[in-house]
């Protein structure tokens, strides 16, 4: 089995990459019969030579590797026809742009492996970027509020070296005594709280969240049964809620009459309930100064979120009252912050932390039959076809 690490194409650069050096040393020493190649990269946080110290070839051809390992989507030009792909590429969901990808993919009779069809049996996602995008997300949403009210500076995320540089920066200003509410309590949560507990940011119970005052910044992490509540009245379970959404509403109105940082990872099914509303943003008594927008779906269920926002511009300001963006520093703006690809901003850590499940989860399964089924669950194509598992992207991928 040879496997390629590819070189990201995408614009803007990713300097993000599967594998680390000492990731591929450990899958070598797992797995001797391996043999690795790496493509030659001049915008990887791991250099060429890092890879060559560490004894692996660096080439700027892999069309003699078996399986090759990128994040970011492959361009159609340089797609390696007859071989097993592993890249986010964006697909699943049906995303427009990527609709020529796909259908290419399938004409070049490449086997593909989104990284976000790699689950278990239960369907749970085993891999993938959360938690830095939560580490970055936090960060930048304090380096907003600090921006906006002049109160101090940080460096941007991506100027630094790691989380616990993020960290050490934090640590040298004084918040004043803020609310912040993190939706969700998965990867992308996780790396939220990860941050704000590392900075001694106190974390409260919802109910003393919502009706006591603090004289230091508290935070309360929020998950489906905080921000949604029945239509009928009943207090069931997550479980109820997942199945039915469409028999809940929304109730995080009452999160924003006390909080003035919203910091979103949460996941939001399509029939669930809208999260925060522009009738929650323009209602008098919404406190919220800043939204971090870490899920970023565009019209989705933070109304405030009108577009993306990107690592080089990474605030914009929201005017509630009209529903449209204005300057950050428009005396009524409600700061939003939207990065699409915040994992970006810290590409060493990222890449490390991917590497690491990746060795855990999916290798395993190339020289163990796939016993556990990672491999067939996660394979989109084979031989010019949809798998059956991913058949509903047809319509999708004949353009209607």
């Amino acid at each position: 089995m040879k496997f390629g690490i590819l070189k990201e194409r995408k614009s803007p650069p990713d300097r993000r990459v599967v594998f680390s050096p000492d990731a591929l040393v450990q899958l070598q020493q797992t797995y001797p019969t391996a043999v690795i190649k790496v493509e030659s990269s001049d915008i990887r946080i791991f250099t060429d030579d890092q890879y060559k110290a560490a004894g692996f070839e660096v080439s700027e051809n892999l069309e003699d590797c078996d399986v090759l390992f990128g994040v970011k989507e492959v361009p159609i030009d340089s797609l390696i026809a007859n071989k097993s792909y592993f890249f986010f590429s964006h697909t699943i969901k049906k995303q427009p742009y990527n609709q020529k990808l796909l259908k290419a993919i399938l004409e070049k009779n490449i086997d593909l492996y989104d990284h976000e069809t790699i689950v278990d049996a239960n369907n749970r996602r085993l891999i993938g970027f959360g938690r830095y995008a939560g580490i970055v997300g936090a960060y930048n949403s304090i380096r907003a509020f600090g921006l906006k009210f002049e109160l101090f500076k940080l460096p941007k995320a991506e100027t630094l070296s790691g989380k616990e540089d993020l960290i050490r920066q934090l640590k040298r200003i004084t918040l004043p005594p803020i609310k912040f509410v993190i939706t969700g309590t998965g990867k992308v949560g996780g790396g939220i709280k990860e941050i704000l507990d590392a900075i001694k940011v106190k974390q409260v119970t919802v109910d003393n969240y919502l009706t006591k005052n603090y004289a230091q910044a508290v935070y309360a992490q929020i998950d489906v049964m905080d921000y949604n509540k029945r239509i009928d009245g009943q207090v069931i379970n997550c479980k109820d809620f997942y199945m039915n959404p469409a028999a809940y509403v929304g109730d995080f109105e009452r999160f924003t009459k006390v909080s003035e940082i919203v910091i979103t990872g949460h996941f939001h099914a399509n029939e669930a309930p809208a999260i925060l509303t522009k009738e929650m943003l323009q209602s008098k008594d919404c406190k919220i100064k800043v939204v971090g927008d870490v899920s970023c779906d565009i019209n989705g269920p933070i109304a405030c979120t009108l577009r993306a926002s990107t690592i080089e511009n990474p605030n914009y300001g929201y005017l509630a009252s009209e529903h449209k963006e204005v300057d950050v520093f428009h005396p009524a703006a409600i700061v939003v912050m939207a990065v699409d690809n915040l994992p970006c901003e810290i590409p060493k850590d990222a890449s490390e932390g991917f590497g690491t499940m990746f060795l855990q989860h999916v290798i395993p399964a190339f020289f163990n039959s796939d016993k556990d089924g990672v491999l067939a669950r996660a394979k989109m194509t084979e031989k010019g076809k949809l798998t059956p598992r991913f058949s509903h992207l047809q319509d999708y991928v004949d353009g209607k």
